[in-house]
């Protein structure tokens, strides 16, 4: 990390969140994408949780309508950042599989959370530990495979110290996070739509094994570059939180042209706060940009982003949704809402109910919606109902005890 003399370019709350509505590209029209793959968001990876996923946050910034749990052959589903699903372009799969790997040892310690304990215990590093398992899960998959074969498979040949007594299993086998870290570096991808989880070998891709860290990423597909690209006016700790990555790491990794910004009226995050360079300028002018494209000349853009959406996986959430009861309702641990967005501002949530091929659209409005707010998440909510393949859909509001946010 290279600190600058310089001052902090100051920028404004509506500054930042401008800025990360365009780069997210959640102000392009529907299905101006040339194509699924013509996503930016791809780079940094999409992640697919929830019933429409990573298809739905395609689609809502401008993709062909893929519906839920599909994907071009140009496109590739595998465990990645935090263990969690991400789609990608097929292309880059082997330097994402550089790219989201650990940074060091610590950095493998810390994303594996408690396996890291009895591994270093037996005298093991993290990093080998993570090879063994992707060796393994290399030849256990030889064809689709569920994932609960190849966990079962798995743990009759990994020695103990890889190995837990999973509860609500009832079984013994590998820790969940090694277990998924493994197996990109295995050159396994996920089957999209399965569930349970199928694996199978990606055609052509030789097992990496951790054979480069993230450090030795390209910088279009770096994930550090690529949190500061997609949320300007993150700070380091903003970055290791997205990552489970060390603080130290992240900052040893840190982009030599990313440069401070200060947000003038940010009253809650005292931490400092970076953008790249060439993003400075579109930062600073973004909300004037949004400005002559949104409100003011009738175009207001509005989104129903899932839950999962990469929009709401920034790390400072305060500077999203200040209100700490509303915050707590969107980023629930359990049961989590989808956000409605309009022009990058949280203006209510929403959550999807289905009954036969009839789509209900439960809102909770956060502020009150006049009639070109409602008129535009209707037609989102129609976006989804084609997307889901539903036969009717209906905007109602969320009854009271669906929404603890409302309670204030």
């Amino acid at each position: 990390m290279n600190p600058s003399s310089a001052p902090p370019t100051a920028v404004s709350r509506a500054d930042v969140l401008a800025a990360r509505w365009h780069a997210q590209q959640l102000d392009r029209a529907p299905g101006t994408a040339a194509s699924a793959g013509d996503v930016a968001v791809l780079d940094l990876g999409v992640q697919d949780t929830g019933p429409d996923g990573a298809a739905w946050a395609l689609a809502v910034r401008g993709a062909p309508a893929l519906g839920p749990g599909t994907l071009p052959p140009d496109l590739v589903l595998a465990w990645t950042l935090r263990g969690a699903p991400h789609v990608y372009r097929r292309a880059d799969l082997c330097d994402v599989a550089v790219a989201t790997a650990p940074l060091s040892e610590a950095d493998a310690a810390k994303r594996v959370f408690d396996a890291s304990k009895p591994l270093r215990a037996a005298g093991l590093a993290v990093l080998d530990a993570l090879r063994t398992e992707a060796r393994l899960e290399r030849e256990i998959v030889v064809k689709p495979t569920v994932k609960g074969d190849l966990s079962t498979r798995l743990t009759q040949r990994l020695p103990e110290p890889h190995l837990r007594w999973c509860r609500s299993c009832g079984a013994t086998h590998s820790y969940e996070q090694t277990f998924r870290l493994a197996a990109l570096q295995a050159g396994l991808e996920l089957e999209p739509g399965t569930s349970p989880p199928v694996l199978r070998r990606v055609p052509g891709l030789e097992p990496p094994l951790y054979g480069r860290l993230g450090g030795e990423a390209t910088p279009r597909l770096d994930v550090v570059r690529g949190y500061l690209r997609f949320f300007p006016a993150a700070s380091v700790q903003d970055v290791a939180g997205f990552l489970d990555a060390p603080v130290k790491d992240v900052r040893a990794h840190w982009p030599d042209d990313a440069v401070r910004v200060e947000v003038a009226d940010d009253g809650v995050r005292p931490a400092e706060r970076w953008a790249l360079a060439d993003d400075v300028e579109r930062l600073r002018d973004a909300a004037v940009r949004h400005r002559d494209v949104g409100p003011g000349t009738g175009a207001q853009a509005v989104r129903l982003v899932g839950p999962y959406d990469l929009y709401l996986q920034l790390r400072d959430r305060a500077t999203l949704v200040a209100d700490v009861a509303r915050a707590k309702d969107l980023w629930r641990v359990l049961g989590r809402p989808g956000a409605v967005l309009a022009d990058g501002e949280v203006v209510g949530t929403w959550r999807p109910r289905a009954s036969g091929r009839r789509l209900t659209v439960l809102t909770d409005p956060w502020v009150p919606w006049d009639a070109r707010l409602t008129d535009a998440v209707a037609e989102q909510a129609e976006s989804l109902r084609a997307f889901r393949g539903a036969g009717s859909v209906t905007v109602a509001p969320t009854a009271p005890t669906e929404s603890p946010g409302r309670a204030r």
